[in-house]
């Protein structure tokens, strides 16, 4: 079995990730939420729109240092134990939504079968698997082969709108309309199963970042093929989203480059001021998110839906704490951003007290 040298930088960019992802989804109140915090309604980026793909480029990226520990070995064990972490992983999606219908008390018809969880559990199998059969050569082609089929796919089956899209009309034929995410209005998924397919794409890229991270025999050199391959892709994104628009609901291709360019050269820039020039203290406080990323981010979606089911005075706890103590102390606004700070803090704590213990939750 290989060793390799462990890089900071990935746990710190997987801190900030979660860190982020905890802050944007639970604002004091969703009428008050600074842009940059809101995902973009439709067509277009946000920084809230980065949360997501940086987490499955992160995903990407640790499948290289997993593997290449024991060599790429293509064992049954090895494929067995992905098919279980897979399953695991969409399970607690699952139990996580079962905890949310429940204490909410909506019908059992309207379950929500896809989401966060589940995307991440079917892009780290198929994309695990993928990474142990084909060479690197041959991902890159896949990767082009998945992002213009996508494309066209949408292209000639009802365009780019909510309405219309293809991916919708797919997930309504194969989970039922009132199976999927209904925040837009009309029944559509935004953690889909057709755009499930580009998604895996963004694991791929974080793959090919982890190859060159590890393969590299001068990381100052590599972190400038970084920046170089993040600003490529950004640009071809960018072309791209001219005929193709950047889209996050719909994981279009040019949203996967756009965000995996972003995510190349974020992770070039923790690499060069941590790993490399040993910054490692300011960071650390990012790192503490990083050593638990599921658990955490499992965990505070069940305890917001507590929050928003227990009751003070005739409101949610939820309500009852921003807009009696938050909103007096900074007003609507800064009272529902500093809300999701002060969540952001807690679940902080909580990390640190478990990495303290060396409680590290593995899936």
């Amino acid at each position: 079995m290989k060793t390799s040298k462990r890089y900071h930088a990935l746990d710190v960019f997987r801190g900030m990730t979660i860190a982020l992802m905890i802050l944007v989804n639970t604002p004091g109140s969703w009428a008050y939420v600074y842009s940059p915090f809101r995902h973009a309604q439709w067509h277009g980026l946000t920084l809230t729109d980065l949360v997501f793909p940086f987490f499955l480029f992160i995903v990407g990226t640790a499948l290289m240092f997993s593997f290449s520990k024991y060599n790429f070995c293509r064992t049954k064990e090895v494929y067995q134990k992905i098919a279980k972490r897979t399953a695991i992983i969409f399970l607690i999606g699952l139990l996580g939504h079962l905890y949310g219908t429940l204490v909410h008390g909506k019908a059992f018809e309207n379950f929500r079968i896809m989401g966060v969880l589940q995307r991440i559990a079917l892009c780290y199998g198929i994309a695990a698997v993928l990474v142990l059969r084909f060479k690197i050569q041959h991902l890159w082609i896949i990767l082009i082969a998945v992002l213009i089929g996508y494309w066209q796919l949408l292209l000639w089956n009802g365009g780019y709108s909510l309405e219309t899209n293809f991916a919708r009309t797919v997930d309504i034929a194969i989970l039922g309309a009132s199976h999927l995410y209904k925040g837009t209005g009309i029944p559509f998924d935004p953690e889909g199963l057709l755009s499930t397919i580009p998604s895996i794409m963004t694991v791929l890229l974080g793959f090919f970042a982890g190859v060159m991270i590890h393969s590299a025999t001068d990381q100052i050199d590599n972190v400038k093929k970084m920046l170089i391959m993040g600003a490529l892709l950004i640009l071809a994104g960018w072309a791209w989203s001219f005929v193709f628009p950047i889209n996050k609901q719909l994981w279009t291709s040019p949203y996967v480059l756009v965000t995996g360019g972003i995510a190349f050269m974020t992770l070039a820039v923790l690499i060069w001021v941590i790993d490399i020039n040993t910054m490692k203290k300011p960071f650390h406080a990012f790192e503490i998110f990083g050593t638990n990323s599921l658990f955490v981010y499992a965990a505070s979606g069940v305890w917001t839906n507590t929050m928003l089911w227990l009751q003070v005075d005739n409101r949610s706890l939820y309500s009852f704490m921003y807009t009696d103590w938050f909103v007096p102390l900074a007003g609507n606004m800064n009272g529902s951003l500093l809300f999701a700070l002060a969540n952001v803090a807690v679940w902080w704590v909580i990390l640190y007290l478990m990495y303290r213990k060396k409680i590290f939750i593995k899936i």
